[in-house]
């Protein structure tokens, strides 16, 4: 099962007759639009009604699983596309159209080339549920804010449609933080550290942490003057190493690129714009030398 009805009979050609192709159209199921379809009180479960479109697409797929034993999910490689695949495996469940023996798998391929879609065959795997539950996560806030914030729109500014998706969202948790800030009290602290010399020539930083027998909090050295009487009540006395310890550390690589830091970065190191860049991501997807953008 692919999305696009374009794309199934591309990929049918390339398969053969051992299979059959059939295409979702894209989401099968939805939230209604109505109170409760999302319940924050109940871990935030969800009530999904399949789309009158989508009831004759999933109609054709559970009608030729009676004739076939394998489901293969092969919607988008994206976030989107893993949703459309877990809704397509829990509608088809509730139609009893997959029964417990029948194997139900995911391949996903980044190029709609022979190559890529038999490679792909060849490297099947389950859904991937952490990019379901990213899906939900939007999904729910989109339903939450959005859902509830499109009526005050269409009031204030007629002929408005929504409030937007996750757009809205963002918004509100930027505003948020935004009076966080403006609530903030700034408060003076001050820190003394010392550049100190192991037995090995070795230079590291050291802070003050216990100042007079008491361990010193955030805030216990207010100001400069408590500093300068810190800094001399050690200067007063010699320092020393007593022991190193070697730790071991971990760094994580940076995180994957998204549209936008794919365009930050394009335009910081090559002075790119947005849409020269999407064009040149545009051809190495083609190529097949990236995945999906």
């Amino acid at each position: 099962v692919v999305e696009s009805p374009a794309k199934a009979k591309t990929i049918n050609k390339y398969l053969g007759s051992d299979y059959t192709v059939l295409a979702s159209y894209g989401h099968v199921r939805d939230l209604p639009p109505k109170d409760g379809s999302v319940d924050p009180e109940h871990g935030f479960a969800m009530t999904w009604e399949v789309a009158a479109d989508s009831k004759k697409h999933i109609k054709a797929i559970a009608d030729a699983l009676k004739n076939d034993g394998e489901l293969i999910l092969a919607t988008d490689p994206d976030r989107e596309g893993e949703a459309i695949s877990w809704h397509l495996e829990e509608a088809l469940r509730n139609r009893k159209a997959i029964k417990k023996d029948t194997p139900v798998s995911r391949v996903v391929f980044n190029a709609i080339t022979k190559s890529a879609v038999t490679e792909a065959m060849k490297n099947p795997r389950q859904v991937d549920q952490d990019l379901v539950e990213a899906y939900l996560a939007r999904r729910a806030l989109d339903y939450l804010v959005g859902f509830n914030l499109s009526p005050v729109l269409w009031r204030k500014l007629p002929g408005a449609k929504s409030a937007g998706r996750v757009q809205s969202v963002c918004l509100r948790l930027i505003v948020e933080r935004e009076m966080e800030i403006e609530a903030f009290r700034a408060q003076e602290y001050w820190t003394v550290k010392a550049l100190l010399t192991s037995p090995r020539g070795q230079d590291y930083e050291a802070r003050l942490t216990v100042l007079g027998g008491k361990k010193l909090d955030k805030f216990d050295i207010p100001n400069e003057t408590s500093a300068e009487l810190a800094v001399q009540a050690i200067t007063s006395r010699d320092l020393v190493v007593k022991s190193v310890e070697a730790k071991p550390a971990t760094r994580n690589p940076s995180a994957p690129f998204m549209t936008s830091t794919l365009q930050q970065e394009a335009s910081r190191k090559f002075g790119f714009g947005a849409r020269q860049t999407m064009q040149v991501a545009q051809r190495l997807y083609e190529a097949g030398h990236i995945t999906y953008m």
